[in-house]
């Protein structure tokens, strides 16, 4: 599984609070900090994907 962010993004940190192992905030968006999502992690990506307010995190 793969995650991008994209320029959507509001910086409201629930992707970083949800899975702080995949995202992190950067300068004014939030950013992956993997390239592949390792498989133990998938799950809580996808409920950060799913719970996005403003849907800007995309599964691949």
């Amino acid at each position: 599984m793969k995650v991008r962010i994209e320029d959507s993004c509001t910086a409201c940190g629930l992707c970083v609070d949800t899975c702080p192992d995949v995202f992190e905030m950067g300068d004014e968006i939030a950013e992956v900090i993997v390239d592949n999502v390792p498989p133990e992690l998938e799950e809580t990506a996808q409920q950060a994907v799913d719970e996005c307010p403003v849907e800007a995190i995309v599964a691949e």
